[in-house]
């Protein structure tokens, strides 16, 4: 995801297939990055991620529990808009996608477009 390191996103990944917070030790045991991590290491970047308001925390007894504040599918969308926005012309980049569109893409824009006009 655009704005996170690639431990934050790995992080971020383990969080959003969590059905329930987790706590530092919970992520460190779930992440699968191919190295052998620190738990201060993995409770460093969850704070970063608190810090940065992708994720809050509940402090129970001496521990917190994290879970994402946005889901994945919001953080991709804001990775869009700040792309567009970084384009600098975000109104020709959006024109240039829909022109580009796979023919599923146009039919998915279609159906999101439909629903925003019936107001759903």
């Amino acid at each position: 995801m655009r704005g996170l390191g690639e431990l934050e996103a790995a992080v971020m990944d383990v969080l959003w297939h969590a059905r329930e917070p987790l706590k530092v030790r919970q992520v460190l045991e779930r992440l699968d990055t191919g190295k052998q991590l620190a738990y201060t290491t993995v409770l460093t970047v969850l704070d970063n991620l608190h810090r940065k308001d992708w994720v809050s925390r509940e402090l129970e007894g001496k521990a917190y529990w994290y879970q994402p504040t946005i889901s994945r599918v919001e953080a991709a969308a804001n990775a869009v808009r700040d792309v567009l926005a970084a384009s600098g012309d975000p109104e020709a980049a959006l024109l240039h996608f829909a022109q580009s569109a796979t023919t599923e893409e146009s039919a998915v824009l279609r159906r999101a477009f439909r629903r925003k006009a019936a107001g759903k």
